[in-house]
């Protein structure tokens, strides 16, 4: 595996670039080293991650909104205070139903983000 090494120590939010990865759906990176990754999501209403599967473990954690949230064969309603969690290489996706921000947390890092 390639190394990126690592963000700096401080990345405020007001100098990260957000960078357009579907329709309504942008995401900036949050902190990384080569072991894990922290990248901020926001999704307007009826924007769409969609279905996709990774080797990486996944957390995310819903900072505000409300998305249908799919997670293999299982689909639900998660909103802000709520998590998931996506072990590596099962499908997953979401709809967003009310606009908001996603924090997602990925082991190791998510080396295609990075180019």
């Amino acid at each position: 595996m390639k190394s990126f090494g690592a963000s700096k120590e401080f990345l405020l939010d007001d100098n990260q670039e957000w960078e357009v990865v579907g329709e309504g759906v942008k995401r900036k990176i949050m902190g990384y080293d080569d072991k894990i990754m922290l990248v901020k999501v926001d999704f307007e209403t009826g924007g769409i991650g969609y279905k996709h599967e990774h080797h990486h473990s996944q957390v995310t954690y819903v900072v505000g909104g409300e998305f249908e949230f799919s997670i293999g064969d299982e689909t639900k309603i998660v909103k802000g205070g709520d998590s998931v969690y996506i072990p590596p290489n099962v499908l997953h996706g979401a709809i967003c139903n009310k606009a908001g921000v996603l924090i997602d947390v990925f082991s190791p890092i998510r080396e295609d983000f990075m180019e």
